[in-house]
């Protein structure tokens, strides 16, 4: 089995918040309404099932990670592209050959506390994290193996 990748998906908490997810009665939440090519690329040409995904929460009085979720489907056509009703929806997009993807996710840990961007934009080892990065507007980014521990540890400090 080839090791997992890992990933920082970023959402907006007022739109959905790893609560959200928590609260999914499924278990399992859908990750759609990606409209940016090279994302949908990311998700259709790198992303597996049991990718592990920092989730965090952007555009909000204190940005930064919550906690952690796991990649549970394959890539596959984000239906919010044909719904006219969502704001979502995609004109131009054909049901034969879909332009924009979803995968699914499922919660692991909600951290013990939130890790805030300033601090991750301090903290040694971080600093080559897309997240802390000027101008990033990406919301799926990858992240490497010591990101993903450094940033679970700060997640685990009280």
């Amino acid at each position: 089995m080839a090791p997992s990748r890992k990933w920082l998906f970023k959402s907006e908490p007022n739109c959905y918040s790893y609560d959200d997810l928590l609260a999914e009665p499924s278990g399992v939440g859908h990750w759609d309404g990606v409209r940016s090519y090279q994302v949908r690329n990311m998700m259709r040409d790198e992303m597996s099932v049991g990718d592990l995904v920092l989730f965090y929460h952007s555009s909000c009085p204190e940005p930064g990670i919550v906690g952690t979720a796991e990649i549970v489907s394959a890539a596959k056509p984000d239906p919010t592209q044909f719904d006219p009703a969502s704001e979502n929806f995609d004109p131009k997009s054909d049901p034969k050959n879909p332009r924009w993807l979803m995968v699914d996710i499922r919660p692991l840990k909600k951290f013990d506390r939130l890790v805030p961007l300033a601090e991750l934009k301090a903290t040694p080892g971080l600093e080559g994290m897309v997240v802390t990065k000027r101008g990033n507007r990406l919301s799926i980014t990858p992240v490497t193996n010591e990101e993903w521990e450094i940033v679970c540890r700060l997640g685990k400090r009280s």
